[in-house]
């Protein structure tokens, strides 16, 4: 809950200019879901100290991990002010809910009661666009976004531990965060269901500088956007 109130005030913006929209188009909110995908880094990372590594060496130890791609279920909301028919401005934030396992800082150990130990992952995309919607009916609208914003990749430690005075017990603990610039661009159909209620299957693509924590700086994501106009459609 803290993570959305977080990004609530990017969309609570369209509302100041809610007379102006009347009179020009119309405000769209939206709460989508969907994917997102990137690939795996080509190196790895030392567990014992996090630094990166080669695969197939074993720089301190304890061998060199392999990292996961990124494949996520993502979850989002978004707002569109069209000042224009044809122009308009909009903010989307989307983020993966559940934590992915990153990387295994230590493995189990039984006889001391203890599980392995991971570090997990959780990504949020964020950014403020132009709108160009080159095709506008009553039924349906085409938009083409473009803008810049955030990537933000959260990290937490997990695991067990067993004892004889607590029996067995899951933790989870906020590890660190890293935030990454990013470009982004996506086009969508906006098709008016009924009245003023409408889908927006949406396709995005998001250059995130420096992301070293999967394959390459690229992120491609697909949502599905179930949204209102207010003011004129």
């Amino acid at each position: 809950m803290k993570r959305i109130c977080r990004y609530l005030p990017i969309f609570a913006l369209p509302l100041a200019f809610l007379p102006l929209a009347h009179a020009q188009s119309g405000v769209d909110f939206a709460v989508g879901f969907g994917g997102a995908q990137a690939p795996a880094a080509k190196t790895g990372l030392d567990p014992n100290t996090l630094l990166g590594c080669t695969l197939g060496t074993n720089p301190s130890g304890a061998g060199c991990a392999s990292t996961p791609a990124l494949n996520a279920f993502m979850m989002g909301f978004s707002g569109d002010l069209m000042f224009w028919k044809h122009f308009g401005i909009g903010a989307e934030v989307s983020f993966q809910p559940a934590k992915q396992n990153y990387v295994t800082l230590q493995s189990a150990s039984p006889t001391l009661g203890q599980g392995a130990i991971n570090l997990q992952s959780r990504t949020t995309l964020y950014d403020f666009n132009g709108i160009y919607q080159p095709v506008k009916t009553e039924r349906v609208a085409v938009k083409l976004y473009g803008g810049i914003g955030g990537a933000n990749l959260k990290f937490y430690e997990s695991g067990t531990s067993t004892t004889a005075l607590t029996g067995t017990q899951a933790f989870s603990q906020y590890f660190g965060s890293a935030n990454h610039f990013q470009v982004h661009g996506g086009a969508a159909v906006q098709i008016y269901l009924k009245g003023h209620l409408f889908i927006r299957p949406q396709f995005d693509i998001h250059y995130v500088n420096n992301l070293s924590q999967f394959g390459h700086n690229y992120i491609t994501q697909e949502m599905v956007w179930l949204g209102y106009t207010l003011g004129s459609q």
